[in-house]
Parts: C-alpha cells; sequence; structure tokens
C-alpha cells in the first residue's frame, strides 16, 4: 500500500438490505480502505425485515468506520477526511426510499458535524455503477480485459442491467456533469414482479443453502456435467420479464429433488441457463429500439461466472461483436461503499475545483 502521509481521503458509506459497507478513497480514485459485512440471517430464512437490517447496521458502523479510517490515515503524518459520503435511497427517482438507508445518513452526517466537512448524498444504484466502472476503467484494479474494453464507455449513454437480490432492472444511463455528479438514470426495462436475485436465494435456501445463495448455487451451476429440460423459457415482452412462474417451477422441482446432488446441480445450471437466455433477448431487444450498443452489467446476479459465460459465448455467436458487453468485476459488481466514496470524491472535486 501507498505510504499515505500528506494525503486527503473521502469516506464512502452504504447500508444495503444484506451488506454494511465502508470504504475510504483517494481524490484520485485510489482505493485506500474497502470493508464489507453480510448482515445475519438465520437458517432457513430468506430474507431480513427492514428493522431487523437497521440494527444490524447501527451495531457494525461504528467498528467499519473506525477500521476503515484507521488503515487511510495511519501514515506518519496522517492524512485528511476532506469530506463524506453516502447512499440515500435504492435509486436516484423521486419516492425512492428504504428505511435500511437512514442507518448510514446518520453515520455519515454525524461524522460531517463532528469534522465539519460536507456530505455528499447518492442513490445505492449509482454507486453500484460508479464502483463497478470505476473498477473495470482502471488499471490499478488489475481487471485484465474489462479494463481495455470499458474505457470506451467515457460518457457516452450506455445500458446498464442492476442484477441484485431485490432489483432487476435495465436501465438507460449517462453520467450527470453538472452539480455534484453521479448519473442520470432512466428505468426502460426489467422484471414486473420479483429479481432473478430473489428466485435464486428462494431456490439456494429450499435447496438447504445459507442465504444469501447465488455464490452457492454459482457454484453447482458450473458443476452440473450436462443439460435438463426442467424449467420452462422466461417469457421476454419487449423489455420486460416477469419471474413468478419461474420461481414456482423450480420451487416444484426443488421439492421433488431433495438430497440428490446430481439433480441439485442440474437444476441450477438449467435455472441459471434460463436466466442467461432472458438477458441476451433482452439486449437484443434494447439494442434495437434504443440504438446503443453499449451494455454494462453490475450487481451480484451479474457477479455469476457461469451467466457471465454464457452471455458472453452467446453474443460472440450470434452478434458478431456489435455489441460491446462488459461485466463489472465480481468483487465490484456485489454491494460496496466504494463507489459512494468515489462518487464523493468526484463531487468534492467539482466544488473545490
Amino acid at each position: 500500500m501507498k505510504n499515505n502521509a500528506d494525503k486527503n481521503f473521502i469516506l464512502g458509506i452504504d447500508t444495503s438490505n444484506y451488506k454494511t459497507s465502508v470504504a475510504v478513497v483517494g481524490l484520485d480514485g485510489e482505493i485506500i480502505s474497502d470493508f464489507r459485512e453480510l448482515l445475519s440471517v438465520k437458517k432457513g430464512e430468506r430474507g431480513l425485515r427492514q428493522s431487523d437490517a437497521l440494527f444490524q447496521h447501527i451495531d457494525r458502523l461504528p467498528e467499519l468506520v473506525e477500521k476503515a479510517c484507521s488503515r487511510a490515515l495511519n501514515g506518519e503524518n496522517g492524512g485528511k477526511i476532506l469530506a463524506a459520503a453516502v447512499s440515500t435511497r435504492p435509486r436516484p427517482q423521486e419516492g425512492s426510499y428504504m428505511p435500511v438507508f437512514k442507518a448510514g445518513i446518520a453515520a455519515a452526517k454525524s461524522i460531517g458535524a463532528a469534522l465539519g466537512i460536507p456530505v455528499y448524498e447518492f442513490s445505492h444504484q449509482e454507486g453500484h455503477i460508479e464502483a463497478a466502472l470505476a473498477c473495470a476503467q482502471k488499471a490499478a484494479c488489475d481487471c485484465g480485459k474489462r479494463g481495455l474494453e470499458a474505457k470506451a464507455f467515457g460518457d457516452e449513454p450506455f445500458i446498464a442491467y442492476h442484477l441484485s437480490g431485490g432489483t432487476c432492472e435495465i436501465l438507460k444511463v449517462r453520467r450527470v456533469k453538472e452539480g455534484i455528479g453521479g448519473y442520470d438514470i432512466e428505468i426502460i426495462g426489467g422484471s414486473r414482479d420479483i429479481s432473478f436475485g430473489q428466485v435464486i436465494d428462494r431456490v439456494g435456501v429450499q435447496l438447504g443453502m445459507a442465504f444469501p445463495a447465488g455464490a452457492e448455487m454459482d457454484k453447482l451451476a458450473l458443476a452440473a456435467d450436462c443439460e435438463t429440460s426442467l424449467l420452462k423459457k422466461i417469457a421476454v415482452l419487449d423489455l420486460y420479464i416477469n419471474l413468478s412462474g419461474i420461481d414456482t417451477q423450480c420451487r416444484r422441482e426443488a421439492e421433488k429433488i431433495g438430497e440428490d446432488e446430481h439433480m441439485r446441480a442440474m437444476l441450477a445450471r438449467e435455472l441459471f441457463s434460463k436466466i442467461a437466455e432472458a438477458l441476451v433477448k433482452l439486449t437484443k431487444n434494447a439494442a434495437e429500439t434504443y440504438g446503443i450498443r453499449k451494455f454494462f452489467f453490475a450487481g451480484g446476479v451479474a457477479s455469476s461466472e457461469y451467466i457471465e459465460n454464457y452471455i458472453n459465448n452467446t453474443m460472440k455467436i450470434k452478434n458478431n461483436g456489435n455489441l460491446e458487453i462488459i461485466f463489472a468485476e465480481p468483487n465490484m459488481a456485489q454491494d460496496n461503499a466504494v463507489g459512494i466514496a468515489l462518487l464523493g470524491a468526484k463531487a468534492y472535486g467539482d466544488e473545490t475545483r
């Protein structure tokens, strides 16, 4: 790690449904510290009530803030926190609200008042996009080919998929250059009922996995050695889908399978195949509708190796390179505070320039 002496930093905080995250970045975008903790969910449960999640965030934030700041400020002369940034709502739209973000807001505003520093507010969704793109674009993140490809995004509009435990949205995105920055985001498609992440977690829990079950389900899908025909295709209408049907199918099949490890893997593989197949169709429809060639995938579901491989291989065959498909680095596709801190660094730089 570089010597932090005489450096100045931005603190970022994100308190999403299932993870408490705190990060510190330099004004140059260097990630100094990145701490995250999954919230505790009882075995067999498929999630948390907002009140329980809020309590866990409040309980965990002091230690995570201390760890993140200590790592950033431990140089011989020390650096200084110039500003704090926090996610205050799920998405940058009027009426977007979720109680869990109150924990992060309270922490950030208290720190801001104590230190006499500005506090910048962004949405959880903007943080996802910023972290994923920044990681893909910075060679320092060692993201290989992703970094070279993502440089082409620049300030042009692009289509982003936000695919997580509670969100399944297709977004038309453009970076905001005025004010404190962030992104101008328009929802243009997605699921009309539940999300891909909810389906995966529900099936995983039914198969005996801990919540959230995405990573374990992905390993199962990758381990499957043949294909089955247990599930119907996910119907795609323009840029929208409904997932309650495949959720019901999966849970019915999971009940039949029981402890059969081979069939558990087959079910995971088929579910992930159907998800990826639907995403390919949605991508083609979005390209035809909006004339945009750049597509970016972020969110916990987008960190699936199986889904990424399926989409990349399929699009390469069917589109002959006409579309640019970029997946976030898996670590930055998931919930984190790095994107919020990076947005804060840009906002501070714009205001003090």
